[in-house]
């Protein structure tokens, strides 16, 4: 039985596809950089004289700040500090907001304000420390 023309040609064929396979592997597109830390969920609460932020000394990095308003009145809330001023609401009595930064070294003061109370109520202080380590070697995550 001999081989037609088409028949010798097909492992070449198959040859030449593994190759571009092949070409497109490694390089530094995949390289293993690290991957930033994980976000930091924090939780706040505004009460009528203060208010708390739990836990209130994290690492630099993404921090994600669950704030509950705990008072009869609508509060807007600012995260300030080091260059950064990040605002959200009014939180409605009863309500919560969240606010989402990436946060550098430093003291933050996160403040409530109202056009009734204006600025009786002390800011919680927020202590960010030095950068958290990168999230290579943490599982099941995105």
């Amino acid at each position: 039985m001999t081989k037609t023309r088409h028949g010798r040609a097909l492992p070449f064929l198959f040859a030449g596809i593994g190759l571009l396979v092949l070409s497109g592997c490694g390089g530094d597109d995949f390289a293993n950089k690290p991957r930033p830390a994980l976000p930091v969920e924090l939780t706040g609460v505004i009460e009528e004289k203060e208010v708390t932020i739990s836990p209130d000394e994290v690492g630099a990095g993404a921090v994600r700040i669950t704030i509950a308003n705990e008072t009869t009145e609508s509060h807007t809330v600012t995260l300030e500090g080091e260059n950064v001023e990040e605002r959200v609401g009014p939180i409605n009595p009863q309500d919560a907001a969240t606010i989402n930064k990436t946060l550098a070294q430093g003291t933050y003061e996160v403040v409530a304000g109202s056009d009734q109370l204006g600025s009786d109520i002390a800011p919680g202080k927020l202590v960010i420390g030095p950068e958290r380590p990168p999230s290579n070697d943490q599982l099941l995550q995105p």
